[in-house]
């Protein structure tokens, strides 16, 4: 694993990770040798739109930068982030920049150096994801711009799915349609790849090795099968807006209602996309919030708000049951994200009934979210690990740098 070779390298560089959401931007500056060191990490929340917030703290979480920030759009979001990282000198200087990119498309399924024919290649690529890859490139290119010179790689989410086997990958389309690139790709792949070296180092190879599903359930919720350490199947598919339901977005949607809602002349395109991306999911049912916490804390007195958090856990118990059956059975159930790491309740009523599978969870454990949240001797073992996209993007990123992986 990637994991592994790195620590073996001995590499002391400093990566600085950007991870662009469509409204937000993380980031993480780590400083990697023997051991992988965090020198700071932070965020810019509601870019383009008022109450914006900028944060950053060091490595053991002391602040460094809590600041009221209206930024109007993604180029002025990358450009305040990268000016702070210059503001604090060499110390804080990267040696190499790694950006999250949603989507590979049918072309990508490895890290790539960042590179003019590769920005025109997945500026290509953007109508497979227009939610994310605009602001992904926009972030590419403030940080040629302010760190001039830094080599630059993309890490795609959609990499992690690659080995999915047809069955899973192909939507029943006719082929000219199929081969225009419109398949399952799956996302939360850097997500999944952090998992997965995170459960072989709790558990071991052989746990690592069996058959596995990871949920990783925050603002955008997923699972994945993996077997054999590789994924087979997930939840989400050509977009982020498929599968489980989610703060704002749809998941799973019968075709036929984007149909009635074209042909009725009910909405717009335009008006589709927003629906699905941004009104819907938990918001949408509720009409209250996209919050988990704030639906858990109204759902006894606001039916509206039970019947979203149900919802939400109804579906995330179908994909736990369908993914053991096309694995023949389950070993190992992850919790991850926001939701999946701080919400004892919602893991706890996702496993309830699922007994038959093996699945069950103690409820002293599950209270405080211990790394094990199943009984001693459960057939399968539920697990909560606490994921790390932006260290996932800054191994591949030193993998590139340290010449562990072909460069252009």
């Amino acid at each position: 694993m990637i994991m592994l070779e790195l620590h073996a390298m001995n590499q002391k560089k400093k990566i600085l990770a950007i991870n662009t959401g469509s409204s937000s931007i993380k980031f993480s500056l780590y400083e990697t040798g023997e051991v992988e060191k965090l020198l700071c990490t932070g965020s810019l929340t509601r870019i383009g739109h008022e109450g914006g917030a900028f944060s950053v703290t060091d490595g053991h979480a002391s602040s460094l930068a809590s600041e009221s920030v209206a930024v109007p759009d993604h180029n002025a979001a990358c450009a305040y982030l990268s000016n702070w990282v210059l503001k604090q000198g060499e110390a804080y200087k990267p040696d190499a920049i790694g950006h999250r990119m949603v989507h590979g498309g049918p072309r990508y399924s490895s890290p790539q150096v960042v590179s003019p024919e590769l920005i025109a290649s997945l500026e290509e690529l953007v109508p497979y994801a227009p939610e994310h890859l605009p602001q992904a490139l926009k972030a590419v290119s403030q940080a040629s711009k302010l760190f001039p010179g830094t080599l630059q790689v993309t890490c795609f989410d959609t990499s992690f799915h690659s080995s999915m086997p047809p069955v899973a990958r192909f939507y029943p389309l006719p082929e000219s349609i199929r081969s225009e690139g419109v398949q399952r790709y799956g996302f939360h792949g850097l997500s999944y790849e952090y998992l997965l070296g995170e459960l072989e180092r709790q558990g071991g190879r052989d746990v690592a090795q069996g058959r596995i599903i990871l949920a990783h359930l925050g603002h955008g919720a997923s699972m994945a099968a993996v077997k054999e350490g590789r994924s087979i199947d997930t939840t989400m598919g050509f977009s982020p807006a498929g599968g489980l339901v989610m703060s704002t977005r749809t998941g799973d949607l019968d075709p036929g209602v984007i149909l009635f809602l074209l042909q009725q002349d009910k909405m717009s395109a335009a008006q589709i996309k927003e629906m699905v991306n941004r009104q819907s999911g938990l918001r949408g049912i509720s009409g209250i919030s996209d919050d988990m916490q704030v639906l858990l804390s109204m759902e006894r007195q606001n039916l509206k708000a039970r019947e979203a958090v149900d919802m939400f856990c109804y579906r995330a118990k179908m994909s736990i049951g369908s993914y053991a059956a096309v694995m023949g059975g389950l070993d190992t159930l992850v919790f991850s994200g926001g939701i999946g790491e701080h919400a004892a309740e919602i893991r706890g009523r996702i496993c309830e009934g699922l007994d038959f599978l093996g699945i069950a969870v103690e409820s002293s454990r599950n209270d405080v979210s211990s790394p094990v949240i199943s009984p001693d001797g459960s057939a399968v073992t539920v697990r909560v690990i606490a994921t790390n996209e932006e260290l996932m993007i800054v191994r591949h990123t030193l993998a590139i740098l340290a010449g562990t992986v072909n460069r252009p």
